[in-house]
């Protein structure tokens, strides 16, 4: 067994070895999340069957390498010579890279939560873009989760263990402090976006954001607080500009028009099978709500929000967390003075 000082000894000889597992690590991951985004949708097990390509031939481990694979078989199925899409070696290097910055930015016990944030988050837009839906077990199963971390790991939303207090009760108070935290992001952030969904909706006289946005701010709220949920918000609305722009410019790709594959196995990348047996997410799913099917955009073009709240909240939780709280506090600040 591998003790902590034995770990320590590790990184303190070869600092690059523990990132560089976060990284791989998060690629494997990334693979798993590949099958999560075909199949969740599909009504489909994430277990079994195992990986297989559209002519139905299983995909051997040697060519179930997180990105390596597709580089070396130049994006065609070994066995058929079929295409699949570049779109599953760029979410394994994008859940790839996001694990490796939890590694650096975060402690372990931090880190570790995370990345099953950012894993979740990568997930749940994914399906969005593809379904215009967010699955509720993304939504309202990550805000659970995201609550039972925040009580078991305080750091997650800033909170040490008091030093003049017992370490059990010092651990107690922290996930208290740590707890109301991750509650208040997730009512916050659901109030806000469901609100402004609301004055939208007068505003333009049809749906302007689905409900599956609200809960999915709630999740994001109780990973990253009231502060994260609200600059999600307003972040995300400043992305979505900027994405839809993009979208005017170039068309997006559906599952049903996309040429190349989509992954059908537990690992590495396989060929698009019909569009058919995809199905659609609504008829699959019992109980989820769209997530912006009927959101106008930009030019009346229907966007999905989730993926934009998603970004913002991963850009406050890794990098911009101390700005942003820097800003509430100031603002808070005032609102005292002002008073006073």
């Amino acid at each position: 067994m591998i003790t902590f000082d034995e770990l320590r000894q590790i990184h303190a000889v070869a600092p690059w070895f523990f990132p560089a597992v976060a990284f791989v690590f998060g690629a494997c991951i990334g693979s798993f999340l590949n099958v999560c985004i075909y199949r969740i949708p599909a009504g489909k097990s994430v277990v079994r069957p195992g990986s297989h390509c559209a002519c139905g031939q299983p995909i051997r481990w040697f060519d179930n390498i997180p990105i390596l694979s597709w580089l070396i078989l130049r994006g065609r199925a070994r066995c058929c010579g079929r295409p699949f899409s570049v779109r599953y070696p760029a979410i394994e290097l994008l859940t790839g890279l996001l694990f490796l910055v939890c590694a650096l930015e975060f402690g372990p016990g931090k880190a570790l939560c995370a990345m099953l944030f950012a894993a979740m988050l990568v997930t749940a837009s994914f399906i969005d873009i593809d379904h215009m839906i967010i699955p509720d077990r993304f939504s309202i199963g990550g805000a659970v989760i995201g609550v039972l971390l925040a009580l078991a790991v305080p750091s997650l939303h800033g909170h040490a263990i008091p030093a003049h207090l017992d370490p059990v009760l010092g651990h107690m108070v922290a996930s208290i402090q740590s707890g109301t935290d991750a509650i208040l992001g997730c009512f916050v952030g659901s109030a806000l976006v469901l609100w402004i969904g609301l004055l939208a909706e007068k505003v333009l006289r049809k749906e302007a954001m689905g409900f599956g946005d609200v809960k999915l701010l709630g999740c994001i709220g109780a990973f990253v607080g009231w502060q994260g949920a609200v600059f999600s918000v307003f972040g995300g609305a400043i992305l979505g500009v900027f994405a839809t722009l993009l979208w005017v410019l170039f068309r997006r790709r559906t599952p049903e028009t996309e040429a190349a594959g989509t992954k059908s196995g537990t690992g590495a990348s396989a060929p698009t099978p019909p569009a058919a047996t995809a199905g659609t997410a609504k008829e699959a799913i019992a109980g989820e709500e769209p997530s912006g099917e009927e959101s106008p955009g930009l030019m009346g073009m229907p966007v999905p929000f989730g993926p934009m709240l998603s970004a913002a909240g991963l850009l406050y939780l890794l990098w911009l967390h101390p700005y942003v709280n820097r800003y509430f506090a100031e603002i808070a600040e005032g609102l005292r003075q002002f008073g006073g």
